[in-house]
């Protein structure tokens, strides 16, 4: 009875191997016999390299009959801000990652035994190629006190299976992925003995693990928690929305070449089309490339993916293109900084990068355009975070696109005026910061281009608004004109798809100034009050939105053939060659003066306007019959409402007197 007990028992072990269905040599690259496939071949039978039938003695408190010497090596561990495990140490002799470190740290030869001596070799292995030696910070963190491995107990975080420090077991339902002895070693992702259950990626794996199998069975995507993990760390899953995310469901084909991992698309790939579990160029959080330097392999033209991705990174080549300052390798931010009370977004970190707007485990693809509503952040942009109106409260994520801007160009004092990105103006009237867009398009402005808040149109009607934006063909209708509007509607590439374009949308580089989306030229003077070079001056303009007129941007929206409607001088302003930006602040008042009440968007360019004597500049706005006081192309304004010409020299402008 009880041998035909052990036969049965024998034929349940045979047929769930067999299912398994693995041929040929499952050893693969650690059969180290001679004639076979492995880099590195001996003349003894494979298993004896790493154990001994009857006297393994690799070290005391090992296991398995190890007969490999183990190696000596003091390691770097790994480490980033986000890392929220207890402080590494070295490894005990006794671990699974201990023993497969006795040949992938790249410090002993793989014929280095304890039993049988220097084995002869033949070939060469590259171990270095997948440890790095004795520096480990950029591996993926392992076992108890061990360099790249976790003091137990597991601290818990809301981006990891919540059973994983709870109750010790990963999401993996197969029970293929498992902690070892309660922690992560190296087999809790790979089997030595069989290097093709995962058929494509044969680097031993437990499983299959195309669409990032593997590491969502200790990472989710999906968890959510309340509270904070710690002091002054929002609690918010930085995987969030992955699932579904463009990134996860991109059927784009990967290039051989492209080091981008083992599968064939980049949803198959997954996490590591972006991170290196072993030997990451990109220490912190183990980015395929250093730093903040991850977007370029796909998004800078080339032949890594097909289709292509779109290019971001022309728009800042493109010649003339002015642009967000890209980093330096030096000059980084870092995923837990805080947006507000520190400023380091912007003080510390002088630089726009691609992750200040747009977060790559949750960003989704722009579908319509024609229907996007201001000021909703953009799809492109889901799960970015942002500074609220208030400029104090965090948004995380955003939800309105402008959040995401303010995070620079709100309170920070960080900013500064570029001369690369063009002429500025100096307006008569204005904060102490002015480059603060909080304040200027505040509720408490009296007027302003509707971004942060709807317009009051009722209050100031606006009859030259169009329907409709137009392309950059000038003439084909866009989207419809509603009561906001977003800060790409004037911030953009200058060949945006949105309007008709060929390159992707958003404010990555422009040829026109300001990184805006189409022309709007300002006079220059070296002395204000005083006439304007000709250079500097644009008569008889082309008042047409197509991407060259002289003021296409206001076009975009504005039917500029219709401004005398809103006062009957603006086109003999405008024909005589004056720019919108004499009179207009292009974004809104943020404060007002007893001189200038700021409706209109009416606060004149100091660099261009001057004093009428000893007189302040003033400016009033009543219902057409509006007036100023002030010195400007070489003429005096004395604040009535009747014009003389005096000077047909000047473009058949007078003086008001």
């Amino acid at each position: 009875m009880r041998a035909k007990l052990l036969v049965a028992g024998m034929i349940i072990v045979v047929t769930a191997v067999a299912a398994a269905q693995y041929t040929g040599d499952v050893l693969g690259q650690h059969q180290f016999s001679i004639s076979t496939n492995s880099t590195v071949n001996g003349n003894a039978a494979g298993c004896l390299y790493c154990h001994a039938p009857h006297s393994g003695s690799g070290g005391s408190g090992t296991t398995a009959l190890w007969n490999h010497k183990l190696s000596t090596a003091t390691y770097i561990p790994y480490t980033s801000s986000t890392f929220h495990q207890k402080q590494n140490a070295q490894p005990p002799i006794s671990t699974d990652s201990a023993l497969c470190l006795a040949c992938h740290d790249g410090t002993v030869g793989v014929g280095e035994t304890v039993v049988y001596g220097t084995m002869p070799m033949l070939g060469t292995m590259n171990a270095t190629s997948l440890i790095g030696g004795a520096d480990l910070s950029n591996q993926h963190p392992l076992q108890p006190q061990h360099p790249f491995s976790l003091n137990l107990p597991l601290n818990d975080s809301v981006d990891l299976i919540s059973t994983l420090a709870t109750q010790g077991t990963t999401g993996d339902t197969t029970g293929a992925v498992k902690l070892v002895k309660g922690n992560v070693e190296c087999t809790s992702c790979h089997d030595p003995h069989v290097e093709n259950k995962d058929s494509v990626s044969l680097n031993f794996l437990v499983l299959d693990s195309s669409k990032g199998a593997l590491c969502l069975s200790c990472h989710d995507p999906n968890r959510t928690v309340t509270g904070q993990v710690a002091a002054g760390q929002w609690q918010k899953n930085p995987l969030s929305l992955w699932t579904n995310s463009a990134h996860a469901q991109a059927q784009n084909v990967i290039a051989s070449t492209a080091n981008a991992g083992s599968y064939k698309t980049v949803a198959q790939n997954a996490c590591i089309s972006c991170h290196m579990p072993h030997n990451s160029p990109g220490p912190v959080r183990l980015t395929r490339q250093p730093y903040e330097q991850g977007c370029l392999p796909c998004h800078s033209g080339g032949s890594n993916v097909s289709p292509a991705a779109p290019n971001i990174f022309l728009e800042y080549t493109k010649s003339g293109n002015v642009g967000h300052p890209f980093p330096q390798g030096t000059n980084t931010h870092d995923a837990p900084e805080d947006l507000v009370a520190q400023n380091v977004v912007l003080n510390n970190n002088r630089h726009a990068t691609c992750v200040d707007c747009h977060n790559v485990h949750s960003a989704y693809a722009v579908a319509s355009i024609t229907t996007l509503q201001p000021p909703t952040i953009r799809a492109s942009q889901t799960g970015i975070a942002g500074v609220a109106a208030d400029g104090v409260n965090i948004m995380n994520p955003a939800v309105s696109q402008y959040e995401n801007c303010l995070r620079c160009h709100g309170n920070s004092t960080g900013k500064v005026t570029n001369p690369v990105f063009g002429y500025a103006p100096i307006r008569a009237v204005e904060l102490a910061d002015a480059l603060n867009l909080i304040p200027q398009f505040a509720t408490t402005s009296t007027s302003a281009h509707p971004v942060m808040f709807a317009s009051s149109s009722a209050a100031l009607p606006q009859p030259t608004l169009r329907p409709n934006i137009l392309n950059l063909d000038g003439a084909t209708p866009s989207r419809q004109l509603t009561s906001q509007i977003f800060c790409t509607d004037c911030h953009n590439n200058d060949d945006a798809r949105e309007v008709g374009g060929a390159s992707p949308n958003g404010p990555h580089g422009s040829k026109y100034s300001h990184i805006l989306e189409r022309q709007y030229l300002y006079n220059q003077t070296t002395t204000p009050g005083a006439p304007i070079p000709a250079a500097f001056l644009y008569p008889n303009p082309d008042l047409t939105a197509s991407p060259n007129g002289t003021y296409a941007l206001c076009a975009k929206c504005h039917n500029l053939n219709n401004l005398d409607q809103s006062w009957s001088r603006h086109l003999e302003h405008i024909n005589s060659g004056f720019s919108c930006s004499v009179c207009h602040t292009a974004h809104g008042m943020g404060t007002t003066s007893a001189t200038i009440s700021g409706q209109r968007l009416v606060n004149f360019d100091v660099n261009i306007v001057a004093q009428n004597g000893s007189a302040p500049i003033t400016y009033s706005y009543n219902g057409g019959n509006d007036s100023c006081t002030l010195t400007c192309h070489g003429e005096d304004h004395h604040g009535a409402t009747t014009v003389v010409h005096v000077n047909s020299g000047l473009h058949g402008l007078g003086r008001m007197k």
